[in-house]
């Protein structure tokens, strides 16, 4: 990782929203963007690491019926438990990418402004655990700033260009604007929630 877990330790030291996550308008439109390009309404099992504070990770458990989240830095994890208390099915980790990854099989993994942060080797490492425990239905979408941030080995479009290679799935959506890209790929062809009618050719 090219900065280390006392950097984000400093970060929220000072502030338990270092970046404005619930304050900004482009950080709420943003998840508004996040969860709109989400193909299912609801579901099973989620993963988001680098949960920060919680704030998306409220949003993406609210639609699912199992959310895992997990941050390297202790206060973070400890913020987005208590936002997230109150729903069922709530695990809040403490870990650090690639080397700690929760078990079991995911059907979703959300990499929202995480992966800049680590090397391209780490990254290839996170993309290997990522297809390790995606369901066959599963999803992987992936949010982040192209801008460059000092001391990262890769921007946001390096990012998404090594996602994109590396990743053998479907990518479903994608969207560019000046500051962020935002990207979903799939491991099927059919990712949206279709009724029957839709399935079989008829107008909704």
């Amino acid at each position: 990782m090219t900065l280390s877990a006392p950097y984000f330790e400093q970060l929220f030291a000072e502030s338990d929203d270092p970046w404005a996550f619930k304050t900004r308008w482009y950080e709420q439109r943003k998840r508004d963007l996040t969860l709109a390009a989400l193909p299912r309404q609801r579901y099973r099992r989620v993963f988001e690491p680098a949960c920060a504070n919680g704030e998306l990770s409220l949003r993406l458990a609210q639609r699912s019926d199992a959310f895992v989240g997990m941050d390297l830095c202790t206060k973070a994890v400890t913020l987005a438990r208590e936002r997230l208390a109150h729903l069922p099915g709530i695990d809040v980790l403490e870990g650090r990418l690639p080397k700690d990854w929760p078990q079991g099989r995911f059907d979703l993994i959300v990499l929202s402004e995480l992966a800049y942060y680590l090397t391209p080797g780490e990254l290839a490492a996170v993309i290997q655990r990522v297809l390790a425990s995606l369901t066959a239905d599963g999803a992987v979408l992936a949010c982040h700033w192209l801008h460059p941030i000092e001391g990262c080995a890769m921007d946001g479009r390096q990012v998404h260009a090594q996602l994109a290679a590396q990743l053998p799935l479907q990518r479903l959506v994608r969207h560019e604007e000046a500051d962020f890209v935002l990207e979903l790929w799939t491991a099927t062809p059919h990712a949206f929630d279709l009724d029957e009618r839709t399935l079989q050719g008829t107008a909704p």
